[in-house]
């Protein structure tokens, strides 16, 4: 019998995303479930009632019944201790066998773990997702911090008495807001890439040195300090740094605040409290009208001045201290966190028969199950690839060159060694108008050649195209043979040499220019 999955309206206090949208309440249908929603669970996301009775969703009102009918409940949050409409918690309306996904953080909350082990309910944590590439689809925590780091930017702006952008007007001249964002991971980059469309200055740091591209190509400004330690960690996010490090660090932070007029923090270290790295001093060392928003504010926030939920004023800064920011974006966050909840589903129901599949040797299901079948599951064991690139070994890199340029000079000799035979051989037997139209296809061949062979091979896209017709410089072989007094076969050869890499050459650089055009915008 297929199971039923259950959504219940979301009950905390600022909560106002859901976890099935009406697209996604379709495909799980399809999938083999039945699904049943609490009347008013996807209002405050702009999703009616109505819209979830059109996709094949039951409505419910009786709360009671929608938790003892349930097989799988989908929630954001966990479960809540006082409930308005159930006699006690979430917790006690959970039966023997039942599966429970939403966010728990599991590392910050093993009461909750034993609770469910306790009640004989499977639990399943959205944010202990493992963060590798076949489980993207499933990453909700990218997909909510993507959200947070863009709200970021908005609610900076709102507390901001300026513009972002500079403007030079017939009544002054306005400079751009200076803004710097802490944490180059998901959330800082969507940051960065808002800030800079505003019109602001942007400057970021990251203890990864991997990300630094990656901030220059949002547009931003990489921070660095003198001294060098890599801060990749596993799972593609950052590690504790050493002592010395982070005394570097903080004389950084301490020189930007004095500059800057917005500070946006997102450094998180898996299972610790969030690093404290605006400390008072720095808050006090902004301009006044300087705003703060920190998103680690969850974990104990980034800043010694944070508030959680709380907007408060130090020194004439502004301090934002909200600790669901995807949520102010409710219709748009709800749909991401769907689908990707909805990736998550198919990848348990693999038979697509309303059945779940709990196939603990899988890395992505293990990751996220923390309690099943009585049995506390947290902590997984560590991802077996790391987002992080492997150090480069220069030395070995060095002493790798001479035997590479070595292998890349063997058959251009080898080639020489050939022609050069060719030559002297037929040089004492062929006429010698033979040996110079033979020496002009030796050259010409060997020009083009090297201008393939040289190019890397990271440039062998479509774009490869233009160097293709830059290849065809054997049209200047052709054109000194069919200008010469050769035999009227040589003359006839060269002409077909002309036309086929004029051909190449027209070619190539079409398709560049149409391959060019499917990546400008309109209008441009």
């Amino acid at each position: 019998m297929p199971l039923n999955i259950a959504v219940p309206r979301d009950r905390l206090p600022g909560e106002t995303r859901v976890p099935v949208t009406p697209d996604t309440a379709k495909k799980l249908i399809d999938l083999g479930f039945t699904v049943t929603l609490e009347s008013g669970a996807g209002d405050a996301a702009q999703f009616a009632d109505d819209l979830y009775r059109d996709a094949g969703v039951t409505i419910e009102t009786d709360v009671a019944k929608l938790y003892r009918e349930s097989d799988v409940l989908l929630k954001i949050n966990g479960p809540q201790s006082e409930h308005d409409a159930l006699s006690g918690s979430e917790m006690d309306a959970l039966d023997k066998g039942k599966t429970w996904i939403s966010f728990l953080g599991p590392g910050q909350n093993p009461d909750l773990l034993e609770q469910f082990k306790q009640k004989g309910v499977t639990a399943c944590s959205l944010d202990a997702i493992p963060r590798i590439s076949r489980a993207q689809k499933m990453d909700v925590l990218s997909s909510m911090a993507n959200i947070a780091g863009y709200r970021s930017v908005i609610e900076a702006a709102n507390q901001f008495g300026r513009f972002f952008t500079g403007q030079i007007t017939a009544a002054g001249k306005i400079p751009p807001a200076k803004v710097m964002v802490i944490g180059a991971g998901v959330a800082g980059l969507a940051a960065i890439g808002a800030a800079k469309s505003l019109g602001a200055v942007v400057r970021a740091f990251d203890t990864r040195l991997e990300v630094k591209e990656q901030v220059e190509s949002m547009g931003g400004e990489f921070l660095t300090v003198e001294m060098e330690e890599e801060g990749s960690g596993s799972g593609g996010y950052a590690k504790e740094m050493s002592k010395e490090f982070i005394e570097a660090e903080m004389a950084l932070f301490m020189e930007q605040a004095k500059d800057v007029d917005i500070i946006i923090t997102t450094a998180l270290i898996p299972g610790k409290p969030a690093p404290k790295l605006i400390t008072e001093e720095m808050v006090k060392a902004m301009q006044p009208g300087g705003v703060v928003v920190d998103l680690a504010a969850p974990n104990g926030g980034n800043c010694e001045c944070t508030v959680k939920d709380e907007i408060v004023e130090r020194h004439g800064v502004k301090i934002i201290g909200f600790t669901n920011l995807a949520a102010r974006a409710a219709t748009q966050a709800s749909q991401l966190l769907a689908n990707n909840l909805l990736r998550l589903i198919e990848h348990l129901c693999p038979e697509k028969n309303g059945e779940l599949v709990f196939d603990l040797d899988d890395e992505i299901t293990r990751g996220c199950t923390v309690v099943h079948q009585g049995d506390v599951l947290w902590p997984p064991p560590p991802p077996k690839i790391s987002a992080a690139p492997k150090p480069k070994a220069e030395p070995k890199a060095e002493q790798s060159e001479a035997p590479k340029a070595a292998k890349r000079a063997q058959p251009i000799a080898l080639y020489w060694l050939i022609a050069g035979a060719a030559l002297l051989g037929l040089g004492s037997v062929a006429p010698p108008d033979f040996v110079s139209h033979f020496t002009v296809f030796v050259l010409a061949v060997f020009v083009g050649w090297q201008v393939i062979w040289n190019v890397s091979h990271s440039l062998h896209t479509p774009l490869m195209s233009v160097t293709n017709a830059i290849s065809s410089i054997i049209i200047i072989g052709s054109l000194l043979q069919v200008s010469g007094s050769g035999s009227t076969v040589v003359t006839i050869l060269a002409g077909i040499g002309i036309l086929v890499t004029s051909i190449n050459i027209a070619g190539g650089f079409y398709v560049t220019r149409r391959m060019l055009n499917m990546f400008r915008k309109e209008g441009q």
